[in-house]
């Protein structure tokens, strides 16, 4: 489910604030949140996207053929993320959005804080997941991991949080500290 006009266009205002030249976004979809991301933007910025799936990746370059957007401005790997991502440079970027396996999210949050510059922001979409993570009789996997993020984000002292009520939620922190 790619993230929706909601969500999209925080997305694009975060970029767009913080004159983002460099994004990785884990779970490239179809390219929805891709395009929210470089529209927001420097132009001479690079969004870094990463997908299990390479159909995914074939959808996204459609996308982004159609919306003009050039070769250049995307790189696009196919892979697990937690496999990815430790080959990108330490401090190299300014926001990641995880829109993924919500189970693996923890472990995109430990990647992020180590590939985000200070003052860099880390977004995971899903935060609200329909409600469930508010209704404490939810115990399946996907909800519990995702309460546990928000309780980790809550609690670390070198992130700066808030969640964003649009879509199905968009919890976003600053990174303050190492």
């Amino acid at each position: 489910m790619p993230i929706g006009a909601g969500g999209g266009a925080a997305l694009q205002l975060l970029a767009a604030a913080m004159g983002a030249k460099a994004v990785v976004e884990i779970g490239t979809g179809a390219g929805v949140g891709a395009l929210w991301l470089l529209r927001g933007m420097r132009p001479e910025g690079v969004l870094t996207t990463i997908d299990v799936e390479p159909e995914h990746h074939r959808a996204a370059r459609e996308a982004f053929t159609e919306a003009g957007i050039t070769s250049n401005r995307v790189r696009l790997i196919s892979g697990r993320a937690l496999e990815v991502l430790p080959r990108l440079t330490d401090g190299a970027y300014d926001l990641v959005f995880c829109d993924a396996d919500k189970q693996e999210y923890d472990g995109y949050l430990d990647q992020a804080l180590r590939l985000l510059r200070p003052g860099g922001v880390v977004a995971f979409d899903n935060a609200l997941w329909g409600g469930w993570v508010a209704d404490p009789a939810r115990r399946d996997a996907d909800t519990t991991a995702l309460r546990a993020l928000e309780d980790r984000i809550r609690d670390d002292d070198r992130l700066t949080p808030a969640l964003l009520a649009v879509g199905d939620g968009l919890l976003a922190a600053v990174k303050t500290g190492d």
